[in-house]
């Protein structure tokens, strides 16, 4: 709750700062020819780690450790809201108005780009990070034109959360495709105990999760929200076809109406109070719905597949997060220290222990106590080295604007998914150049 509370007196000043400012961003576009050795990172004393709600209170514990062993270089966690979007928005304010009040930044992979390009995080050094130790997709996340401004500290894949006690009863396998899973929701729809529940769910509220899920829902019909090259590519049969599928879930009642206000959170109580047969979520899902203490119904119940696609196994949008330094952070050789900190192999195991949350270091994946902890790694690491990025793009924020507006006219049947899919292509040509 103080970190709460410190979060909004900082958003507070700078929104009055923020007043003050010229409009548009304070920061100066990185040019594509720039070049040379990392900047030296230079100046030691208390900093600030600023990061979205620690569910777990593993981090203040991380910190407390970090704290113990270093007196005179102190680190206070400053908590911003549990949505990824309002996060973003409160860091950009803090960027735009170059306070030094932010120091390392718990950055979604997606963002990494327009930090970057604008100057907010300053460039990280290659060589005091063994790059080659981490998930080679979550290193991509953390550069920009070839260069190394963040590290990579949680990786994160989509997962097919699913009960296994009921699909046992029925009689019916995992779901490898979208009508393997329909026609197991009809079977196990038919069983006594689940005659009220949902069958499907991901998160469909109008923020970040939309695009997460209208992403995977593109790339598991074969298609792409851009090309190789960096075009947006949606007006096309194949991101129709993943469209639809969602847009025929609602209609048919096969993803529940409620599911359209659901985020993560939302979505993690359904299913562990037993409301849905199969869900769309993070890993980090797997220790709360596995808890005993009465929070959760289906303790020891459930099991998670890789997504399902169009003719096969899906493919995940890739999540996490990444560590960077602001670039108007005093005492900037601490963070980079902190950094590596939270990045060694004794963190990471602390996270995945206390979270589930997937870690970025492939050892780990391979640690055969951990996997008999957590079964599900193998299918996560498969999941995370087989995933898609989202866009990259500097104006990200228009980007993924543009894209939960178009999915959301079309789950709420506001328009049809052909036109919203032309409407989105107009307008990302014009936001991706």
């Amino acid at each position: 709750m103080a970190g709460r509370a410190t979060a909004l007196r900082l958003a507070a000043a700078v929104s009055a700062a923020l007043l003050a400012a010229s409009c548009g961003s304070s920061g100066t576009p990185a040019a594509p020819g720039d070049s040379g050795a990392a900047p030296k990172l230079e100046g030691r004393g208390d900093i600030t780690f600023v990061t979205g709600k620690d569910t777990s209170n593993n981090m203040q514990k991380l910190v407390a450790e970090w704290n113990s062993a270093h007196p005179a270089e102190q680190v206070r966690i400053v908590e911003l809201p549990e949505s990824a979007d309002a996060q973003r928005q409160q860091m950009v304010q803090n960027a735009q108005v170059k306070s030094d009040q932010y120091g390392v930044i718990n950055l979604d992979v997606v963002w990494t780009a327009e930090f970057a390009a604008n100057r907010w995080v300053v460039e990280l050094p290659r060589d005091q990070f063994d790059l080659s130790k981490f998930l080679k997709p979550a290193v991509a996340t953390a550069e920009y034109r070839d260069k190394l401004y963040a590290v990579p500290v949680y990786s994160d894949g989509g997962l097919l959360y699913y009960r296994k006690d009921l699909l046992e009863k029925a009689g019916v396998t995992p779901p490898k495709t979208w009508p393997e899973l329909t026609a197991a929701c009809q079977k196990i729809l038919a069983l006594p105990e689940a005659a009220t529940m949902g069958c499907y769910a991901g998160q469909f509220e109008k923020y970040e999760g939309l695009t997460v899920n209208f992403d995977e829902a593109v790339h598991s019909a074969g298609g792409a929200i851009v090309d190789e090259a960096g075009k947006p590519t949606v007006d096309t049969p194949q991101a129709k076809a993943g469209l639809d599928i969602l847009v025929q879930g609602f209609k048919s009642g096969a993803i529940p109406q409620k599911a359209i206000t659901y985020k993560e959170e939302e979505g993690r109580r359904a299913f562990q109070a037993g409301e849905l047969i199969f869900q769309r979520q993070w890993p980090y899902q797997w220790a709360l719905a596995n808890k005993t203490d009465g929070s959760s119904q289906v303790a020891g119940k459930f099991d998670v597949a890789p997504l399902p696609g169009a003719t096969g196994p899906g493919t995940s949008s890739l999540g996490g997060h990444n560590f960077a330094i602001s670039a108007f952070a005093k005492n900037k050789a601490t963070a980079l220290d902190f950094i590596k900190f939270f990045t060694t192999e004794q963190a990471e195991r602390s996270n995945l222990l206390a979270t589930s949350q997937a870690p970025t270091l492939t050892s780990l994946y391979d640690d055969p106590e951990l996997t008999k902890q957590f079964p599900y790694l193998p299918t996560l690491k498969a999941s995370i080295l087989a995933a898609k990025p989202r866009p990259k793009a500097v104006r990200y924020g228009d980007v993924t604007t543009a894209i939960q507006e178009s999915a959301y006219a079309a789950l709420t049947g506001a328009k049809d998914s052909a036109t919203a899919l032309k409407e989105l292509q107009a307008k990302l040509q014009d936001l991706i150049k």
